[in-house]
This record gives structure tokens, C-alpha cells and sequence, in this order.
């Protein structure tokens, strides 16, 4: 579903999600990323725990939330990756003071 474009040369950078070694092009946001490397979810809901992903990509939906080097409710849409970052699924909303 989404691909880079070809004619694009950047350096990569490496990151884990949910434990798994990924690889994202520098300056790509964690969303960017995850989808590129086929993650198309990135948290579930407090309710159904139906899985959500990026869906607008500029900041507004918060379908995108993870936890990012332990601290949750990230929007990884608004965040650049970077090296030996450690993103995870979120499950449900993070409530303050639950940061690790």
C-alpha cells in the first residue's frame, strides 16, 4: 500500500518496534516509518481493542498513539524517528503518571 519513491536517496536510520529491528530513512516520522516497514497498526482501542493506525498524518486524529522509549500517548506522526528509538503498540489511553 504505501512505498517510498524511487528517486528518493537519504540515509537510513534503525529503530525497534514492538522488538522487531526496523529501518526508516532519516527525518521520516515513526508513523512514515512504520507504514514503509508494512506496520499498519500502531495501537488498540480502550473499548473493542479494535486496531488503529496513521490516518491523517499531520496531528489531528490521534490514531497513530505508541510508546515511544517507554513514554505512551505519543503521536507518532509528529515525531521524527531516530536512531535506536524504541517504539511499542499502545493498548487503550495511557493515563498521566503511568509513564515508565
Amino acid at each position: 500500500m504505501f512505498r517510498r519513491l524511487s528517486d528518493r536517496k537519504e540515509s537510513s536510520v534503525s529503530f525497534t518496534f514492538n522488538g522487531v529491528p526496523t529501518m526508516a530513512s532519516q527525518d521520516d516520522s515513526v508513523a512514515a516509518a512504520l507504514l514503509a516497514a508494512g506496520h499498519c497498526s500502531t495501537r488498540r482501542t480502550p473499548v473493542s481493542g479494535a486496531a488503529r493506525g496513521p490516518y491523517c498524518m499531520m496531528g489531528v486524529c490521534f490514531e497513530c498513539l505508541v510508546k515511544i522509549d517507554g513514554r505512551p500517548n505519543r503521536q507518532a506522526c509528529l515525531t521524527t524517528v531516530v536512531e535506536g528509538m524504541r517504539v511499542e503498540t499502545q493498548n487503550g489511553a495511557a493515563m498521566p503518571g503511568q509513564e515508565e
